[in-house]
């Protein structure tokens, strides 16, 4: 029996540009409403790690990404589906500006239903205010639309002309999309480096930081909707028409994950699909010097290798651990981070040279311009893995790659990234999104054939 579709009230976090505030205001939105009780859930549009662990903090529950090409309509409808019968509130933080992108923020709006609120960094702005918030709403016919906040407000006289510029629009759909103005505030800030947001574990006053962003939302309009107000944004999940079938290909295998604060650019829903494949999972700190546990094959995620590369040069018990392993002919993958500590060395953004694991020949160097971004493609014999790159580190070994990524912009297709391949070690920058084909990541994790 095919599942019913479910209604949820549900917003999708959006702005003009990066760098406006939509992951304070998602999270903020996900706590306040968290605190009074209600259920919700939130998840993040694009194939981004950092954002989601704030969102992850505000709310107590996993996020998962959304992504109309990386992950698919049906898996983004089969999650949005699942989760609107257990909540009460969905916010999804949108990516970049609304419009950027292909796909865009805005495209998954009016392709699931989610309408927009525009988040407006308004500190150097007052009439303006007024025209931008028109040109979003408007820009695309039939976009669903929530309203717009403005942030960074330095006043409340300020605040007063933002409205009033609001109010001047065309019509009244304008004025009435009003939801309040946030003062700038150093407390609830979300600090930075080169990757984006900095992971919220690693700060001790994080959910101080959240509190006192849901503390200055609740003085808004946005922060005083009820579950009666909520009710307007209520959007109707249907569940997927094809749902993907998720094979017992690692029945009976565990496999390793590495997880601490260099290896956390991990997927909640990629360990869900080895667990749905038949995988136990177990966990590991290289950054504790912790041994490889018991395993049939390691996975190495991405993460910040370059920011902890002293200590991780020193991890004996990890690194002869390791070595073992592949020594013994299993199976490792290895993504991004993951991927540069294998190598004989590691050079930081401070051109020190540090020792690595010596599992892949050669030196991977860290540089301060962005590297590679954006959607790739991994084409392997059990199918077609989607993912994306991200990084500002270059290798340099004698390492001839085994196969290559497909970079995909806007319909054309090109070169991306190596994939190198080194006795049972599998290695690149390429980061998988794994229920796009669980096959395909299945095949990561088992020998290859004879």
């Amino acid at each position: 029996m095919t599942p019913a579709a479910v209604s949820c009230p549900a917003v999708l976090v959006a702005a003009p540009s990066s760098g406006q505030g939509k992951t304070t205001v998602a999270s903020a939105l996900a706590r306040l409403h968290a605190r009074a009780g209600r259920r919700v859930r939130a998840f993040k549009c694009g194939p981004d790690f950092l954002d989601p662990h704030w969102l992850t903090l505000a709310t107590g529950q996993p996020v998962h990404n959304l992504d109309l090409w990386m992950t698919g309509e049906d898996d983004a409808r089969q999650r949005l589906h699942e989760a609107a019968r257990e909540s009460d509130l969905i916010v999804v933080e949108g990516v970049m500006g609304l419009f950027d992108g292909e796909p865009s923020a805005a495209d998954l709006a009016q392709r699931l239903g989610l309408r927009v609120l525009a988040v407006i960094d308004a500190s150097a702005m007052a009439g303006t205010f007024g025209a931008l918030a028109f040109g979003l709403q408007h820009f695309r016919p039939g976009m669903p639309w929530a309203g717009v906040l403005a942030n960074r407000v330095a006043s409340e006289r300020h605040a007063q002309m933002l409205e009033q510029a609001l109010q001047a629009g065309p019509g009244d759909a304008a004025a009435s999309s009003w939801l309040g103005a946030v003062m700038r505030d150093a407390r609830f800030s979300l600090p930075e480096r080169h990757l984006g947001l900095t992971v919220a574990a690693e700060l001790p006053d994080a959910m101080a930081r959240l509190d006192a962003a849901a503390d200055a939302l609740a003085d808004t309009l946005l922060g005083r909707m009820d579950t009666a107000d909520l009710a307007r944004w209520a959007t109707e999940f249907a569940p997927p028409a094809q749902p993907v079938d998720t094979p017992p290909l690692l029945a009976g295998r565990t496999v390793a994950v590495a997880r601490d604060a260099a290896f956390c650019f991990i997927y909640p829903a990629n360990l869900d699909v080895l667990q749905a494949m038949g995988a136990r999972l177990v966990y590991f700190s290289p950054l504790a010097d912790e041994p490889l546990p018991a395993c049939d094959a390691v996975w190495l995620p991405g993460g910040y290798p370059e920011l902890h590369a002293t200590t991780l040069a020193q991890g004996a018990q990890c690194r002869a651990s390791l070595a073992a392993h592949v020594a013994a002919g299993r199976p490792l993958w290895a993504e991004c981070g993951g991927m540069m500590a294998l190598f004989d060395e590691l050079v930081d953004q401070a051109e020190q040279t540090h020792a690595g694991w010596g599992l892949l020949p050669g030196r991977v160097v860290m540089q301060k311009r962005l590297a590679a971004l954006g959607p790739q493609q991994l084409d392997l014999p059990a199918g077609s893995l989607r993912g994306h790159t991200f990084h500002y580190s270059r290798t340099e070994t004698p390492l001839v790659p085994a196969a290559q990524t497909l970079a995909v912009r806007g319909g054309a297709v090109g070169p991306g990234e190596a994939v190198y391949r080194h006795g049972p070690v599998g290695a690149s920058y390429f980061h998988a999104w794994f229920a796009s084909a669980p096959a395909a990541a299945a095949s990561l994790f088992l020998p290859e054939p004879a």
